[in-house]
């Protein structure tokens, strides 16, 4: 069971997060029309291209500007790619899982809204997107 996430890129930890959503990926079905050895046509299918789904990441807003600013690079048209994982702690603080991505790219980032009268805790919500993913642990 986890309890806390970090997001490390490039082996280096950017921040931890309470909410991680997008860990998985998807292989497209090919279908394709084969002929039995007695005539019949027979539907097959077979595994196509496997995507990816992008990555969102949530949390407290942090004064750390690292990812803000890796998203930067997206809004000046020079795209930053960075490899990276997603480590799940339990809740002894030990390494429970380990998630592996590649070519990635900060696609959006949020905060949620401000509201000067509330007590509610404003939520930065990054979405990476990337290329390749896989569980390692």
């Amino acid at each position: 069971m986890g309890s806390l996430f970090a997001l490390e890129i490039e082996g280096v930890e950017l921040g931890r997060f309470t909410g991680i959503t997008g860990l998985g990926y998807t292989a497209e079905v090919v279908e394709y029309t084969d002929t039995l050895a007695d005539g019949k046509l027979v539907t097959r299918k077979r595994p196509g291209r496997v995507n990816y789904g992008d990555i969102t990441l949530s949390r407290g807003l942090s004064a750390d500007n690292q990812l803000v600013e890796w998203y930067q690079t997206v809004l000046d048209g020079a795209v930053e790619r960075k490899n990276g994982s997603i480590v799940m702690f339990d809740p002894a603080g030990d390494e429970s899982g380990r998630w592996n991505f590649e070519n990635a790219w900060i696609s959006e980032w949020s905060a949620s809204d401000l509201d000067s009268g509330g007590d509610d805790i404003v939520v930065e919500t990054v979405t990476i997107t990337h290329e390749f993913l896989e569980r390692v642990s």
